[in-house]
């Protein structure tokens, strides 16, 4: 049995998370640090790769970069950036992988408006439509003066008139007819005079294209997009009305965003062929809301960048003079917190032309990216209480989660947990000195921004942190979430806490009390 010190200590690895795991690289050899060899193409993603070196940038900038992340305590999942169309550099922190999606939030915006700009060049509608002509039989009974002159213009400019934001959070619990909701909503203002931030206005986009396709947005943009830049096995929700939310609900890998900020970077134009027209992509990357840091449902930044971005900074963001992109993901609070740090480093580590081999620079950077890991090592810990709880239930006191037993079944190296609740029995198990992936339906909406799907990959692992306190942490590694949930046992009763890294609303839920059964 460890002493109340040790614990102590060992509950302070546990808990403080440090950026710095099992990448993806393998250092290079002395003589592959020798030179700048020809790119070569990753068969996961199918774009091509290349030394920093070799597009004007010294590996010790990234590094720089990444140190300065690391050092404001910044939670990032991923990163790629690329330049002259290779990718230079890359990492992702475990259990985080190049294969492995992420959901992206609001950066879904960006790619949604990439398909309404193909569908208008296409001319299935125009920029200066009105939006109530595509819904005639969703309209309320009275259409106000505002309402009826709302344009896709304002639509895509976010300038709908309305008074406040709608978030995405708070329409994933509607049910009935997102489009029926839109219009219910007071339009006080006149469209196209003031700037609020709505995902409403996104859905109405991607609720367009589906009016006027039958299609999904996203089935609508699988041969004139995804396919073409070779983006698979991503995922985006649908909503009433078999409609892409538009405003969030994509989830797909890193260098897939990176794919979105290249094509942009080339004016639209991939592989040989014209994607999005040069037109929209000129039109975006300038300011188109008089605030001046708003386009066509991407954002305008310093050094003349404009990027796409999400909730808890899922980003790409790219920089048109240099023909570079930077595609990061992660589990910060505010975008804002990284951005000045981007700015520090980019563009100025984007030097003219190529540079001699940095072989020790090269090196450093290959050995970080390949050792990037968000989660630490897990010791084994036990406790007398593991004896007199394993296998049996704890039923909980009436509590606003909806939790009507909590359960652990501990065995060699893992505990099963599970919980019942008004959606059904959910298991999570849960590594004992080791991490172990899984999958699990376990309720968590309130803590994750209200998405709540029917499975989750989680990576989980728990410790006795105390002689009677488990804590578990649950990473959901394919979103910005990680769970910790702390078990404090007393005689035959419980208690229950569980808490978020990140999320819109509150990072805690209130305490589960339970007895044993």
């Amino acid at each position: 049995m460890k002493t109340a010190e040790t614990f102590s200590l060992s509950r302070r690895r546990f808990t403080g998370l440090t950026l710095g795991g099992a990448g993806l690289l393998a250092l290079p050899s002395l003589a592959a640090c020798a030179r700048i060899s020809a790119p070569t193409v990753s068969l996961v993603d199918g774009l091509p790769r290349a030394r920093p070196e070799a597009h004007g940038v010294d590996p010790q900038a990234i590094l720089a970069f990444l140190d300065e992340v690391r050092g404001a305590g910044l939670e990032l999942h991923s990163f790629m950036l690329s330049r002259g169309g290779d990718v230079i550099s890359e990492g992702w922190w475990a259990p985080y992988r190049a294969d492995r999606p992420h959901m992206m939030h609001s950066l879904t915006k960006s790619v949604a408006v990439s398909g309404v700009a193909i569908a208008m060049d296409e001319g299935l509608f125009g920029i200066d439509d009105k939006v109530i002509s595509f819904f005639p039989d969703e309209l309320p009974p009275i259409v106000s003066e505002n309402l009826a002159a709302m344009t896709v213009r304002d639509l895509l400019t976010m300038r709908t008139g309305h008074a406040e934001e709608i978030s995405g959070s708070v329409w994933r619990q509607i049910k009935t007819s997102w489009v029926a909701e839109f219009f219910k909503v007071p339009v006080v203002h006149k469209p196209g005079t003031r700037f609020v931030y709505s995902s409403a206005a996104s859905f109405m986009l991607s609720a367009i294209v589906t009016k006027l396709t039958g299609q999904t947005l996203r089935d609508y943009m699988e041969p004139r997009f995804f396919k073409p830049l070779g983006i698979t096995g991503l995922s985006w929700d649908v909503g009433p009305g078999g409609i892409n939310p538009g405003g969030n609900g994509l989830t797909w890998k890193t260098a897939d965003a990176l794919k979105l900020g290249m094509l942009y970077a080339q004016k639209g134009r991939w592989n040989g062929q014209q994607i999005l027209s040069p037109a929209w992509v000129e039109a975006v990357s300038k300011p188109q809301v008089a605030e001046g840091e708003y386009s066509y449902q991407w954002w305008i930044g310093a050094n003349k960048t404009f990027y796409a971005v999400g909730l808890f900074t899922q980003m790409s963001i790219v920089f048109p003079d240099h023909d570079a992109v930077l595609a990061v993901t992660g589990a910060i609070r505010k975008s804002e917190m990284l951005s000045p740090i981007v700015d520090k480093h980019f563009p100025a580590a984007f030097g003219a032309a190529s540079l001699p081999p940095s072989n020790s620079g090269y090196a450093a950077l290959t050995e970080r990216t390949r050792t990037l890991s968000l989660l630490p090592a897990l010791p084994a810990t036990t406790s007398p209480v593991v004896a007199r709880i394993s296998g049996k239930q704890f039923r909980a006191s009436e509590n606003a989660e909806g939790i009507e037993s909590l359960g652990f079944t501990f065995e060699e190296g893992r505990c099963r947990f599970t919980m019942r609740d008004a959606r059904g029995e959910h298991n999570v198990d849960v590594g004992l000195g080791r991490w172990i992936e899984g999958s699990t339906s376990v309720t968590g909406n309130k803590l994750h921004h209200q998405y709540q799907p029917d499975s989750m990959v989680v990576v989980a692992g728990g410790r006795w942190t105390a002689p009677d306190t488990f804590e578990m942490i649950w990473q959901f590694a394919e979103t910005a979430f990680r769970d910790t949930v702390v078990c404090r046992f007393d005689g035959d009763t419980m208690t229950f806490d569980r808490s978020v890294n990140v999320n819109s609303a509150a990072l805690s839920l209130p305490t589960v009390h339970s007895k044993l059964v």
